[in-house]
């Protein structure tokens, strides 16, 4: 092979080369290009994934009407899993009656609320009368969380205020006296609840305020797997019906590190609940912890499985209370109250399964039978009475234990009244303080609720 074939041969593979390089550049540039396209797109997504409500037309000056604005963010966040739903801090939101519903919503909404939604205070945005003003429906996966407040404005329905008559001229309506023409206003019988959670599962309430609420605060009803943790509630403590929290049908709740000041109980738990753990809980003022009232006009009542224990309760008129009413059916079981300090508390532990609320109750033989009620380690001081088992003549309470009960009387005249028991079986576990001499020896549970624990 000649020089000349040689220098020929070189030349063609160099340029063989030259192009193939040149295509790998321009195939690894466009590869480049694609995957930050990727990426890119990735992080519009991230950045889409939180939607703010001012970008949807809220205003959040505490006057306009932003319920609008709330709905279509809510419907923009129900596009994307795991979205959030932020109402940004420094502004406040009028926001009327509003359902934020689950049936097209993915999974994993969170409802950031660092701002402060208020409720209206006209009458007007009410129509005749609505139980909740604030509801999440049939969710999976729904948190609600953040450092803001849900003010329900509450004085406007449970004072009693002048008549206010809209045909009289002289009765501005500037920014100064809108508050006196709200007042005027007379609302509807019906209170709503500020913040309702129906029929959805795995449900997380974290570091908010409710406060004011027209009627109970926060509640849910048939929903599973609840947390809720460093939450507030703020009302005054003659404020009517204003429940804390208030749990009916629902299951598996754990309820933590949080502080309840409300005008009616400051946990509430209905019929239907099972496996609820409360703990780490200041209440007061408000009406204590209760389960029930249960079996109201005749109905079955189901609740077991509950324990409340490092509860701090002051100036409250009751503490811990079991409350039935005549003619029911069902049971309550399997309940502890436990490590609960008690300071100025009216009633610190009742059972009552002759509770009436309003008066026109009759006597009647059936009732929710009442069954393994331990008390251990409840110590403080009472105003009215330490103790008070009120049970059913045909259906005694059995299985309660009491341990390290240690109540003193906070007044002279609490001190003269002792513990009360009616047909209430059970044991001492240790001395307790008072003395309780009015228990009854331990009668067998399954004869008490042969016939009415069908649960």
């Amino acid at each position: 092979m000649n020089k000349l074939t040689l220098k020929y041969l070189s030349l063609n593979f160099l340029l063989l080369v030259s192009l193939l390089s040149s295509r790998f550049g321009t195939c690894a540039a466009r590869h480049s290009v694609y995957w930050k396209g990727i990426r890119r797109s990735v992080a519009e997504r991230e950045i889409s994934a939180t939607i703010n409500v001012l970008d949807h037309g809220a205003k959040g000056d505490g006057t306009s009407d932003d319920t609008k604005a709330f709905e279509d963010a809510w419907e923009e966040a129900c596009k994307v899993a795991a979205s959030t739903l932020l109402v940004p801090s420094g502004s406040t939101f009028l926001v009327g009656p509003v359902s934020f519903l689950g049936k097209e919503c993915k999974e994993n909404i969170v409802f950031q609320l660092d701002g402060k939604i208020i409720a209206p205070t006209s009458s007007s945005a009410w129509g005749s009368g609505l139980l909740q003003w604030i509801e999440f429906k049939s969710l999976k996966g729904i948190t609600v969380k953040g450092k803001g407040i849900i003010d329900g404005q509450g004085s406007v329905w449970w004072n009693k205020s002048p008549d206010y008559d809209p045909a009289d001229e002289s009765q501005s309506i500037t920014k100064n006296d809108m508050v006196k023409e709200q007042l005027g206003t007379k609302m509807p019988k019906t209170k709503p609840t500020a913040l309702r959670f129906y029929g959805s599962n795995g449900v997380t309430v974290n570091g908010i305020t409710i406060q004011n609420s027209p009627q109970t605060h926060l509640k849910f009803d048939n929903c599973m797997s609840i947390q809720v943790s460093d939450f507030t509630t703020s009302s005054p403590g003659d404020s009517p019906n204003t429940d804390g929290i208030h749990l009916q049908n629902s299951q598996d709740a754990v309820i933590y590190r949080s502080t309840l000041a409300c005008g009616d109980d400051c946990i509430s738990i209905q019929t239907g609940c099972s496996n609820i753990y409360i703990h780490d809980v200041d209440c007061g003022p408000g009406h204590g912890i209760s389960i029930g009232g249960l079996g109201k006009d005749n109905t079955k009542a189901c609740v077991s499985n509950i324990t409340v224990r490092d509860v701090t309760m002051h100036e409250t008129t009751n503490g811990v209370r079991i409350k039935s009413w005549q003619g029911g059916s069902g049971s309550v079981k399997q309940v502890m109250f436990s490590n609960i300090q008690v300071s100025d508390v009216a009633n610190p532990i009742i059972i009552d399964q002759y509770y009436c609320d309003g008066g026109g109750c009759h006597n009647e033989t059936s009732a929710v039978a009442v069954s393994n009620i331990n008390y251990i380690n409840i110590k403080g001081t009472y105003t009215k009475q330490p103790i008070r088992f009120a049970c059913s003549d045909s259906l005694p309470c059995t299985g309660i234990s009491l341990s390290t009960i240690e109540l003193k009387p906070a007044t002279e005249k609490a001190s003269s009244l002792d513990p009360f028991c009616w047909e209430a079986h059970g044991e001492l576990k240790t001395q307790t303080l008072p003395p309780i001499q009015c228990l009854k020896t331990e009668k067998s549970p399954e004869a008490s609720q042969s016939n009415n624990d069908a649960c």
